[in-house]
């Protein structure tokens, strides 16, 4: 079993950064892709990025490639979801999630364990 909690949102001005922190209890934290999703008010789950088991591979939803760079340290069985440039339509709650597999995923419903969340609010 793997928990997920993540930290590290809060309210920012558009333009500015925040780093999301994903922190995971529990054995072989390096065997699982990692990715992140969000969900917006009113809207549905959308996923944002994702780096594979090793993080040789990183992919990243259309909206956030340059904006958003994803990464993992082992070591700390952390994943980190730096975010620069944010803007007021990234407003959303960030999930942190796990698969057990090598190769990254978009789709949701391949992840087998995740957080509770934390919320990103950006003011324009």
């Amino acid at each position: 079993q793997v928990q997920l909690v993540e930290s590290g949102g809060g309210l920012v001005q558009a333009g500015g950064s925040l780093r999301l922190s994903c922190a995971a209890s529990g054995p072989n934290f390096s065997v699982f892709a990692m990715g992140w999703f969000r969900q917006g008010p009113g809207k549905e789950r959308e996923f944002v990025a994702a780096i594979s088991r090793r993080g040789a591979e990183t992919t990243y939803t259309d909206s956030v490639q340059g904006r958003f760079t994803i990464s993992r340290d082992d070591a700390k069985n952390t994943v980190y979801l730096q975010m620069n440039s944010l803007k007021p339509e990234d407003t959303a709650l960030y999930y942190c999630a796990a698969r057990n597999a090598y190769y990254v995923s978009r789709n949701s419903g391949e992840y087998d364990y995740w957080g509770q969340g934390t919320q990103v609010t950006v003011a324009s």
